[in-house]
């Protein structure tokens, strides 16, 4: 789950987590690097600290708590506040603050409750007649915050411990997921069926592994070798030599895969070989 959160090269499952979760389509810019990270590492023993940017400027933290922290709560607070700092410069506007989401995937009782996924924001409401304060219409406006808790840093607490209510709502998947670490062949959830190929090449062999990125490998250089011939006018007889390479590639890699007892029809998904040609192996 941490490495395929992490994943520079691919942010599908990470938007998919975020997505759900959030209830609006995010999609991640980058992932950075926080100076709180950096000079506290040594004291996160047992959590993973993710900072991403959205397409926005927002910026997400998402943490990652195995053991029991009683303190926990507290450093939720420091994380965010750290965070809103770093990224508002000496003299710079307190309107340039930025947004900030912190996601926090607990394997412990964090607090006491009966629901699964907390949230909290701040609001201020009035002593006397408990209305809510509004932002002014321009004030809305100059800084794209239809609340006042839009302004202020946004706290998601996902208790996944013991999580084990299957159904068709995005979060519930994701939250099975966090628990159980399975993926149903129903399930719909952005990001789901991205993690779950994940999952699959994690389950073969450091050999078998190192064999399937190799074919992709090859799939990529045939694909570029095919464009350098064509461009060059010598496209029919490389193409030739190409589809034999290939050929040979996904046999080896098909005899791999069945031998690690990967399912046919992943096994036909990642070679392009039939089913009757698997068999024959």
């Amino acid at each position: 789950m941490k490495r395929m959160l992490r994943d520079k090269a691919n942010y599908k499952v990470l938007e998919g987590l975020l997505t759900s979760l959030l209830s609006k389509e995010i999609r991640i810019k980058a992932l950075l690097e926080s100076e709180s990270n950096r000079q506290y590492d040594e004291n996160k023993q047992n959590r993973v600290d993710i900072l991403a940017e959205n397409r926005e400027g927002e910026k997400i933290l998402i943490e990652i708590q195995n053991e029991t922290e009683d303190s926990y709560f507290h450093r939720m607070l420091f994380g965010t506040s750290r965070l809103v700092s770093e990224y508002l410069r000496k003299g710079q506007d307190y309107g340039k603050a930025v947004k900030v989401y912190s996601v926090n995937i607990v394997y412990f009782d964090l607090g006491t409750g009966d629901d699964d996924v907390y949230v909290g924001t701040t609001e201020f409401r009035g002593l006397h007649t408990g209305t809510l304060l509004e932002l002014p219409k321009s004030w809305a406006e100059k800084y794209n915050a239809s609340k006042v808790h839009d302004i202020f840093p946004e706290y998601y607490v996902l208790r996944v411990n013991n999580f084990d209510r299957w159904s068709r709502t995005p979060l519930d998947q994701w939250m099975y997921f966090l628990s159980t670490g399975t993926i149903p062949d129903d399930a719909t959830a952005p990001g789901l069926d991205t993690a779950r190929e994940l999952m699959r090449v994690d389950s073969l062999s450091p050999a078998q592994r190192n064999d399937y990125y190799a074919y992709l490998d090859s799939m990529v250089s045939a694909r570029s070798m095919m464009e350098t011939a064509h461009n060059e006018g010598r496209w029919e007889g490389i193409q030739k030599g190409i589809q034999i390479g290939m050929e040979k590639a996904r046999i080896e890699m098909a005899i791999n895969l069945k031998k690690a007892g990967v399912p046919l029809a992943t096994i036909v998904a990642t070679t392009g070989l039939s089913p009757e040609e698997i068999e024959r192996f």
